[in-house]
C-alpha cells in the first residue's frame, strides 16, 4: 500500500508514503554517476545521471523504491499485487528489464519525462528474481518532472503507459479505474458547500468543510486516490521551498496509516513506515519517518556526483521531541 504525489509548482515536488507492516532495510541512497549499473539483459552503465532516493542495498546494489536522477525526473514503485506480470523470457526484441532494476535503467539515462517515454516504448518485465530468498514484489510505476506525470503498468494484458494529469498514483485497481472513478467525485468542492438539492428550502451549514461531504476517509487504494487527487488539486502554491516541502508532507498525512488503523490478513499492522517529498528545483530528497516527525534532509550535492562510491544515510528512526523547560 502506498501513495505517490506529482506536483509541478515551484520546479517539481515529487514523493511518497511508504505504506508496509515492516521495515525491508532501507536508507537514503546516492547513486554518483560513475558507480557501475548492472542489468540482466541491458548493457551496462559504467557512467549515468546521478541518483538519489530510499533503497535497500544489497551485494552493492541499491534497490530503490523511488528515487529522482540529477536532472529533476522521479519515478516511484508501488505495490500492485494480482494485477503485475513479468515475464520469465520476454521475446528478444524488446528492452527486458527486471522490476528491481528499472528505475535505475530510467533514471540512469533519461533526463526528462518525455526521454523516460520514449525509453520505454520497447519496456517488458523481466521475472528474474534479484536473488535467491528476494522474490519479486508485484509493482506499478510512478514517473513525473517539471512538465508532468505518467503511470507504467504491466499486467498480462501487455504493458500501458498512462498520462496521469491528475498527478496521483496508489495502488489497485489498475489505472484507468482510478481515473473513471474521480468522475464520481466532481461535486466535491473546498469552498462552503452550496444548496443544490433545494435551493429555496433553507439549509445553512453548520459547520467548516461542508462542500467535501462525500470525501472517501478510508485507507483502500481507491479511496486514498480520490482523497490524495482533491488535496493535492487544491492545494495552493505557499511560494518558498520551505513552505512547499512542509505543505507536501501535510498532503500525504492527509492519506497516510496510523498504526491500527489498518491490519493485513496475516494480523499485522500496516503503517505509514515514512514519507518523503524530492525537491526537483533543488536537488534535495526529505523525508520522516512513523517514530520521528522531523524533516531530515539530504542534498544531491553536485560537488560529489562525479565519484564512484555509493553513499548511504541511514534513516532518523527515534522521536525527536524538543522540550522548552
Amino acid at each position: 500500500m502506498c501513495t505517490s504525489i506529482a506536483m509541478q509548482q515551484g520546479g517539481g515536488y515529487f514523493g511518497r508514503n511508504l505504506d508496509l507492516e515492516y521495515s525491508f532495510g532501507e536508507q537514503v541512497a546516492v547513486t554518483p554517476r560513475r558507480y557501475p549499473l548492472r542489468f540482466h539483459r541491458q548493457p551496462a552503465m559504467e557512467r549515468h545521471l546521478a541518483l538519489i532516493g530510499m533503497a535497500h542495498v544489497t551485494g552493492g546494489c541499491p534497490l530503490y523504491a523511488e528515487a529522482m536522477n540529477e536532472k529533476g525526473l522521479y519515478m516511484a514503485g508501488l505495490n500492485f499485487p494480482g494485477n503485475a506480470w513479468y515475464d520469465p523470457d520476454p521475446p528478444a526484441d524488446c528492452d527486458a528489464v527486471a522490476p528491481y532494476e528499472l528505475i535505475p535503467w530510467v533514471l540512469g539515462s533519461c533526463a526528462t519525462l518525455e526521454q523516460a517515454r520514449a525509453r520505454l516504448a520497447r519496456f517488458r518485465p523481466l521475472g528474474v528474481p534479484f536473488a535467491p530468498g528476494l522474490p519479486l514484489s508485484p509493482l506499478h510505476w510512478h514517473i513525473a518532472d517539471p512538465t508532468g506525470a505518467l503511470v507504467l503498468e504491466a499486467t498480462r494484458e501487455g504493458v500501458f503507459l498512462y498520462d496521469d494529469p491528475a498527478g496521483v498514483l496508489t495502488n489497485n485497481p489498475p489505472f484507468p479505474f482510478h481515473r473513471a472513478n474521480l468522475c464520481q467525485y466532481q461535486g466535491l468542492s473546498p469552498r462552503p458547500a452550496e444548496n443544490r438539492m433545494a435551493p429555496g428550502l433553507s439549509l445553512p451549514p453548520f459547520g467548516q468543510g461542508m462542500g467535501a461531504v462525500g470525501l472517501p476517509g478510508d485507507f483502500s487504494p481507491a479511496s486514498r486516490y480520490v482523497k490524495a487527487a482533491f488535496l493535492k488539486l487544491n492545494s495552493p502554491d505557499p511560494g518558498s521551498e520551505e513552505e512547499r516541502v512542509v505543505q507536501f508532507f501535510h498532503l500525504l498525512e492527509g492519506v497516510a496509516m496510523v498504526r491500527g488503523s489498518v491490519v493485513t490478513p496475516e494480523g499485522r499492522e500496516d503503517i505509514t513506515t515514512y514519507s518523503c517529498c524530492i525537491s526537483a528545483g533543488a536537488g534535495v530528497y526529505y523525508y520522516k519517518t512513523y517514530g520521528n516527525s522531523r524533516i531530515t534532509a539530504v542534498r544531491l550535492a553536485s560537488d560529489g556526483l562525479d565519484g564512484d562510491t555509493l553513499t548511504l544515510y541511514p534513516l532518523q528512526n527515534g522521536p525527536d521531541i524538543r522540550f522548552e523547560n
